[in-house]
């Protein structure tokens, strides 16, 4: 009975206790303790290399990373010699070729990589003296052999080709250049044309003048005692020559004087990329950097975000939407982005500056602001399990002249940070009244509802100002049929096409300095082969002998579905749109012309009997075909438009064939040529056959 009665009264008393806690508010939390870094040495070599040592022997792996520290280049009318020449550093040295020094490298389990301001190599502890001796020689030698700079060169042309229809590759170039102007370093785009302009000499003159050990860091990580990495940075690098680096400045970059609405105009855009956002002077180390994290993990930082809630999970604009910054010595930025369809492309504008004033004119509440300091306190707190964040810290520590607890105090300075501080922080870095508004979008769909944020200007894929796209009018009696029939006769009409039995047809393409070749096969009346393949690689093969399609993706069967075989019927007919006129189960509708590459253009919606859509585009004036677009589900379930251009035309046997277009690899796209046309050939008829 006494048990119970002491059980009772501990009850009791517990009851009387939860009853004094007032639950619907956020615990007060407490004091945020100092963070203990991880220790580090320090020594600088004559030469002014500053050399800084993690050591942690928890893996028996040691890593040495170089960081040159330069003010940014104005590159002008040669914007990417900076970046080619960072990746002919580790194109070899004077001492060993590039096949030689990967050779040493790999044998020792290793690895180099090497940029514009950094070079960096890791491997096995055991190894320590053979990967400083590499480092060091690439440091030192470059030999920027000539036959890698074209290569390098040719990349980045491809690369700019690649990604000209890709949304996002075109809001980053265009962002830039309208936040920070095309004269100041951070809004340089670079064009084919300055890409061409790259000589072999601006690379070597760029290593020459800027990569020098006093304004260097370098961060020993890993494996290796003080002792031994001293020894071993003396032996290798002492005798890196020191010299004089030139210093730069610019003019601060202002935001326009009024809101600024700008377009980059993408006729076959279903969706419009968004991007709103200023620049901000917010160096490393300032005071501000903390509550503006906060902020932003409020506002934008991920699906807990309130743009996140309310863009997607509220509206339903959007797979996500999303802010960010950047702190930096120049200048920085703040902004705020989503991808959202066209119909909604002003509402989620509306949205977004609803959510900036509202963060702005409104202190955050307590479990917003608490659960912000737990996200970025925890990622804070796993982060120092790297010795390479400790690294990081030390160098940032040196670069930035930051005080020596920065890092040590970082939790107690986050854990004050209050409501006043994020809504302050708010105020003074989003700029609400003169935001630039950028829209990858299609004009047509979006222009017009746009007016009521600020002043509408058009801008080409490079960031220069551009006219407003001309709206077109379909000829009065038109029709979708009448488009298609011009285009037979324009490529060689009927008669020609019927006299073609078969057809070889080779292109290739360039993605990434690889080359790709896509073989065409047809016998009338629609039987087709296709095969792509990659530096002797297979990677697909497709056949249709007329009622029937095996697929492969790298010698795996897939699947083909009902509606696929029902659609090959069709589109694999020599020429198409003769079965699209003639088969009833197909739907054609003439839309609005477009605007390409300055030329009206007819607009075709073709609806199979599967119900997929594709839209093709004939030049008004020759008939001729020169785009045509499908869509692709995403990997966030948005629509991505998947465009091939028709660029240059060749006849064969009486008919005009495309032998150089633009075709899409995933977000990117690459321009075929065509190796091999050839009419009316012996053919193997057995390779249309179905397995």
């Amino acid at each position: 009975m006494k048990k119970l009665n002491i059980l009772a009264s501990l009850l009791m008393l517990s009851s009387t206790l939860f009853a004094q806690v007032d639950r619907s508010k956020m615990p007060e939390p407490g004091p945020a303790p100092d963070v203990e870094i991880a220790d580090y040495k320090t020594f600088e070599l004559k030469n002014g290399l500053k050399v800084f040592i993690i050591q942690n022997d928890k893996v028996p792996r040691v890593s040495f990373n170089l960081i040159v520290e330069n003010d940014p280049i104005l590159e002008g009318d040669k914007a990417g010699y900076v970046s080619i020449a960072g990746e002919l550093i580790g194109e070899g040295t004077t001492n060993r070729d590039k096949d030689s020094l990967y050779s040493e490298i790999e044998f020792i389990g290793g690895r180099l990589n090497t940029s514009s301001n950094s070079v960096f190599v890791s491997g096995l502890s055991d190894h320590s003296d053979k990967l400083m001796e590499l480092m060091a020689d690439v440091i030192k030698n470059p030999s920027f052999p000539e036959d890698a700079f074209n290569k390098l060169k040719k990349q980045s042309i491809s690369g700019l080709k690649a990604n000209k229809n890709d949304p996002g590759a075109i809001s980053r170039r265009v962002r830039k250049a309208l936040l920070y102007g095309k004269d100041h370093p951070y809004g340089e785009v670079e064009t084919e044309e300055s890409l061409e302009n790259i000589t072999l000499d601006d690379c070597k003159n760029y290593y020459n003048t800027y990569f020098k050990p006093n304004v260097s860091y370098l961060a020993i990580v890993g494996d290796i005692g003080k002792w031994k990495a001293k020894r071993l940075v003396k032996k290798h690098l002492k005798d890196w020559s020191k010299g004089e680096v030139p210093s730069h400045e610019y003019e601060t970059p202002t935001p326009p004087e009024k809101p600024l609405v700008a377009i980059v105009n993408r006729e076959s855009a279903v969706q419009s990329q968004l991007n709103i956002g200023n620049v901000i002077e917010l160096e490393p180390g300032n005071e501000d950097v903390l509550p503006l994290k906060l902020m932003n993990k409020i506002l934008g930082g991920g699906s807990t975000g309130r743009l996140f809630k309310n863009l997607r999970e509220d509206k339903a604009y959007t797979y996500g939407a999303y802010s960010n910054f950047s702190q930096d010595e120049l200048i920085g930025y703040f902004n705020a982005s989503a991808n959202v369809r066209n119909e909604v492309t002003d509402s989620a504008i509306t949205e977004f500056m609803t959510e900036f004033d509202r963060i702005i004119e409104n202190p955050v509440n307590s479990e917003e602001l608490g659960n912000a300091k737990k996200y970025i306190s925890g990622s804070f707190a796993r982060s120092l399990e790297r010795p390479q964040t400790v690294a990081r810290f030390a160098i940032n520590t040196a670069r930035y002249n930051l005080s020596d607890d920065y890092y040590s105090t970082y939790l107690k300075r986050l854990n004050a940070a209050t409501p006043d501080d994020i809504q302050r922080v708010a105020k003074t870095y989003i700029n609400k009244d003169q935001p630039t508004i950028l829209v990858v979008g299609k004009a047509a769909d979006v222009a017009s509802k746009l007016e009521k944020f600020g002043e509408i200007k058009y801008y080409d894929t490079d960031g220069n100002e551009v006219e407003a796209p001309t709206l077109y009018e379909n000829p009065e009696g038109l029709t979708a049929k009448k488009v298609l029939n011009d285009y037979i006769k324009s490529i060689g009409g009927k008669e020609n096409i019927k006299q073609i039995d078969n057809l070889k047809w080779v292109q290739t393409a360039t993605m990434n300095g690889r080359t790709i070749e896509i073989a065409n096969y047809y016998a009338a009346p629609n039987k087709s082969k296709t095969t792509v393949s990659m530096m002797g690689m297979n990677l697909m093969d497709e056949t249709f002998d007329g009622e029937n399609m095996s697929r492969k993706l790298q010698g795996q069967k897939q699947p083909v579905s009902e509606d696929d075989l029902q659609d090959a019927k069709i589109n694999n007919n020599l020429v198409p749109e003769i079965a699209y006129i003639k088969n009833k189960e197909v739907e054609l509708e003439l839309l609005k012309p477009q605007d390409i590459d300055g030329k009206m253009a007819y607009q075709v919606k073709v609806i199979m009997p599967s119900g997929k859509e594709r839209f093709y585009f004939f030049d008004s004036e020759t008939g001729l075909k020169v785009k045509e677009t499908g869509y692709q589900e995403g990997p966030d379930g948005e629509s991505v438009a998947q465009s091939t251009e028709y660029l240059e035309y060749k006849e064969v046997k009486g008919v005009k064939f495309p032998v150089k277009v633009t075709i899409p690899l995933g977000p990117a796209s690459a321009e075929a040529k065509t190796k091999v046309i050839e009419a009316n050939i012996e053919m193997d008829k057995s390779m249309f056959e179905v397995n």
